[in-house]
């Protein structure tokens, strides 16, 4: 029963943030387009990567979902540099995490992590410029439509972008974040319930920054689903420095994307960005614990409150967002893995 509680408790935190971050989601999806982005890329090395760098971070865009973007940016003649800033800053932050972050967290963490998400992918796309890790690709033919020069026969139908970005918002990019956002949930309700108060407090210093960047490489955790986790590891003592490694390396990097994009950006960039980011999320999660310690500012993350008296609207949100994450799940992961399992039945 405690263990229903504490899960509701990280649902009714997290879906009315959830449900706005993804419409915002939605929005940005629609209305700003790939070739947009490849517009402002433009300029110096120097300022693509910066404007690369800040573009990303409000994107809501997983590491897996990025990957088509960022290859086809590389295509279209970006360099390393600005490839590598837009690749790091949009996984590791968006409009969705930042929210979750706020509704889950305190007002200190919600600002240092799209802040250490930028300086992280500034400071490898610098660092691409640096070592000169450019490659040649082979470059992206613009596609022609059939109504390139002629008028069509029947004018193109004029799309909804509103109904289109719902559409996005609630469907398409729920469905890839559904299954890593519901084991995020569960994880974080479970160390709300079953781990001890500070059973972390002496797993904390260097060597554990270190293990904690070790295990984040390769491992990939979306950036809205690793916050329920980071925060209830924090309240059972793990320092937030810590915690932010996780909330910086996970969403960046993993295994089967890096190898990805090796082909399209060289093995020399590759090894330049997990570098990059792994000091930065060394050097960000000392002056995370710095500025608790010298601002003297207590952990009251918003999930250590009782939500006994939890108003009528947040427990509506609640159940909606519940209702499309089962549909998304239901969708994505359940009914393909049936079929599949239906059809190999089947065979003779």
């Amino acid at each position: 029963m405690e263990f229903i509680h504490s899960l509701w408790k990280f649902l009714t935190l997290s879906a009315p943030y959830l449900l706005f971050g993804l419409f915002f989601a939605g929005l940005i999806h629609q209305y700003v387009s790939v070739d947009t982005i490849k517009k402002w890329f433009g300029g110096n090395k120097f300022t693509g990567v910066m404007k690369a760098s800040l573009i990303g971070v409000p994107l809501p865009l997983c590491s897996c979902s990025v990957i088509p973007a960022a290859v086809t940016l590389k295509k279209n003649g970006a360099s390393n540099g600005a490839t590598s800033g837009f690749l790091i800053a949009t996984p590791e932050s968006g409009v969705d995490s930042i929210l979750v972050t706020w509704g889950m967290m305190d007002p200190l963490m919600t600002i240092v992590r799209p802040i250490a998400a930028f300086v992280s992918a500034f400071f490898a796309g610098l660092l691409q410029i640096v070592f000169k890790t450019d490659i040649d690709v082979p470059q992206q033919e613009e596609a022609k439509s059939c109504c390139a020069s002629t008028s069509c026969g029947s004018e193109k139908k004029k799309e909804n972008k509103l109904l289109k970005a719902i559409q996005y918002a609630y469907v398409d990019l729920l469905e890839d974040i559904a299954l890593w956002l519901s084991f995020g949930i569960l994880v974080g309700a479970m160390v709300d319930v079953f781990v001890p108060p500070d059973v972390f407090s002496n797993f904390d210093g260097f060597t554990a920054r270190i293990a904690f960047i070790l295990i984040g490489v390769p491992v990939y955790i979306c950036a809205s689903a690793s916050t329920p986790i980071a925060a209830s590891l924090i309240l059972k003592g793990l320092s937030p420095g810590t915690a932010l490694i996780m909330l910086m390396v996970g969403p960046a990097t993993n295994i089967s994307n890096l190898l990805v994009l090796q082909k399209y950006m060289g093995k020399k960039a590759i090894v330049v960005n997990v570098i990059a980011i792994s000091i930065t999320a060394l050097a960000f999660s000392f002056v995370v614990d710095w500025l608790y310690q010298v601002l003297n500012l207590p952990l009251n993350f918003k999930i250590t409150a009782e939500h006994e008296h939890t108003s009528l609207l947040m427990n509506i949100l609640t159940g909606v967002f519940l209702m499309l994450l089962f549909k998304a799940l239901l969708k994505r992961e359940i009914l393909p893995r049936l079929e599949k399992k239906a059809s190999g039945g089947c065979c003779g």
